[in-house]
């Protein structure tokens, strides 16, 4: 069967199992709306919020400085620029 229409059928994490990270830098006003969904979406749903700044991680500044702000679920790129709060809780599964 094509790996595209085979469903994974392991069991996704619970919404307070997941954690969401901003990466973006001080004085973005993008940043900002973006703290704003996420911070309201993860704790409605219970997941952990975190961020990061990408002036004090080089590699971070390096891998994302173009895209900020860049939002990450358990570590992996979800978005960048804007967050669309119904897709972020879609992701989350709440």
């Amino acid at each position: 069967m094509s790996p595209l229409l085979r469903r994974d059928k392991s069991p996704k994490p619970a919404p307070a199992d997941r954690t969401v990270t901003l990466v973006g830098k001080p004085g973005c006003h993008l940043c900002d709306d973006a703290r704003e969904v996420i911070v309201r979406v993860a704790g409605e749903l219970g997941a952990t919020f975190e961020e990061k700044d990408i002036t004090q991680d080089e590699e971070l500044y390096r891998r994302f400085w173009e895209q900020i702000p860049v939002t990450l679920i358990d570590g992996r790129q979800h978005d960048f620029w804007r967050v669309d709060e119904r897709r972020l809780r879609a992701a989350l599964g709440g």
